[in-house]
Formats: structure tokens, sequence, C-alpha cells
């Protein structure tokens, strides 16, 4: 009877997750008059791509899914590089100034960030770097990089000490006890890490929206937010369309990744 039932929360929450993409997929192939219709349907009653070649065709979409694509992973890359060795650091050296830096993360997290907006516009201001994919993805890492660093600060602490310290003994040294033991035991941790930098980077809006005006920086989600008609109405065909093949990258990514992020954890648990 227990199994009968995990199957049966599984599917709930599979629907649960799947139901958003499938209706903007109906919605996508739907023709405006269908779309106006006060008896919505789940299947189109006559499919239509003319949503995919008016989204296409109004704003460039690559362009925009290439800068997206772009400030995601560096904004991932450099969050994984800043977070790594801060939350070794942080986890393996108990001292007050450890435990100060960690309440300081926590309590970052507490302020709504719309706080943050108008210093960040001021700093990168006065940097130059407003406008600009680098000014973003310096926002980004500030935006991702408390939570990284405390997400990054668990995977740590549980990796026992006495791996390192047992290295020791055969004759390792700090930095190859670092890479040869701990790492390997990390990467779940670190694809984790990666994971949720590149998602929060990729599907950022109210940052981008702050610091890019030309429509030639835009990233994916400000286009996305420009399908709108001559009223300020949003175009629904087309946007659904945009939107549909705006969460393509993100699967692929995540698809990609996962593989990675199993493999570590059956390694992390042989190893332990």
């Amino acid at each position: 009877m227990k199994r009968p039932l995990q199957y049966l929360a599984l599917v709930v929450y599979v629907v649960f997750l799947g139901f958003p993409l499938v209706w903007l997929l109906s919605t996508s192939l739907k023709t405006p008059r269908e779309m106006a219709s006060t008896d919505p349907s789940w299947i189109p009653a006559d499919p239509t791509f003319a949503n995919f070649i008016d989204a296409f065709g109004e704003q460039d979409l690559i362009g925009a899914a290439f800068r997206s694509l772009v400030v995601a992973l560096f904004s991932a890359l450099l969050t994984v590089a800043l977070a790594l060795p801060a939350a070794y650091v942080m986890a393996r050296h108990r001292g007050l100034a450890s435990r100060v830096a960690t309440g300081w993360v926590l309590v970052s997290q507490v302020f709504p960030f719309i706080l943050i907006i108008i210093p960040l516009f001021m700093v990168l201001r006065n940097l130059e770097l407003t406008n600009t994919l680098t000014g973003l993805v310096l926002v980004h890492v500030t935006f991702t990089l408390p939570f990284a660093l405390w997400m990054l600060q668990g995977y740590v602490r549980a990796v026992p000490r006495e791996l390192e310290e047992a290295a020791s003994v055969d004759g390792a040294g700090r930095v190859r006890s670092i890479v040869s033991v701990v790492a390997p035991l990390l990467a779940p941790g670190v694809v984790a890490t990666l994971l949720f930098s590149f998602i929060s980077s990729w599907n950022e809006f109210l940052f981008a929206l702050v610091v890019l005006r030309d429509p030639d920086v835009m990233t994916l989600p400000l286009t996305l937010a420009r399908f709108t008609g001559p009223e300020g109405v949003a175009r629904l065909g087309p946007l659904a369309a945009a939107s549909l093949m705006a969460t393509i990258p993100s699967l692929i990514f995540f698809a990609i990744i996962q593989r990675r992020l199993k493999s570590g954890l059956m390694a992390g648990a042989v190893k332990g």
C-alpha cells in the first residue's frame, strides 16, 4: 500500500510541475481567436506556428538568449570560484571571525534585495559598468554569492575531517589533501551550486531591468517583456512561444548537469 501511494504522490508532483509548461505549449500553438475564447481548451483546435514566427521576427531572441547564456555561465562560475574556498575556510576554522561571517551571510538574506538596487546602481555607474553585461554579472554574483556560500559550507562540513587527517598521515600536504580527498566529495555541492547560480541568473529580471538600458545588450527576460501590443497589452501568442523557447536552454543545462550531480553523489557515498 505504501508504494502505490508514493507513486501517486510522484505523479501528482510531476503533473503539478508540468502543468505550466504544457499550458504554455498549448497557448503558443493557438490562434488569437482561440486564445480569446471563453471556453479554453488543452488541445488547440487549429494548431499554428505563426506565434513562433512572429516571436523570432519581432525580437532578437537568439541574441538575447546568447547574452543570457554568457551572463549566467560567467555568474555561476565566478560565484562558485569565490564561494568554494571561503566556504572551506569558514567550515574548517570555526573561530570568532568565521562565526561572525556566517552570521552576516544569514543576516544579508533577511533584507529585501530591492533595498540594494540603488547602491549597486551607483557603484556600477561610478565604475562605468552600467548598461554592460560585465556589470550585470557582478550584480548577479553579489545576488547569489551569500546563499552559495551558505550552501557550500554544509557540504564541506559533511566531509569528515578525519579523511584529511588520514591523508596528512600518509604524507599528503594540505593542498593535495584538499584536491585529492575533499574536492571529489564536494562535487555534488559544487554542481548544485552551479545549477542554482545559473538558473537564478538566467531567470533574473529586476536587476537586469535596472542595469541594462540598450536593447542590444538586454538579456532574455527583458526581451520577453517587450512583447506588447500598441496599448501596452501583452501579446500572449508570441510571448508564450518565446517563453517556451526560453525554457529550453535551462532544461538542457539541467539535463546535462544532472548526470554529474548523480555521479558525484554516488562517488561521495563510496569514498565516504
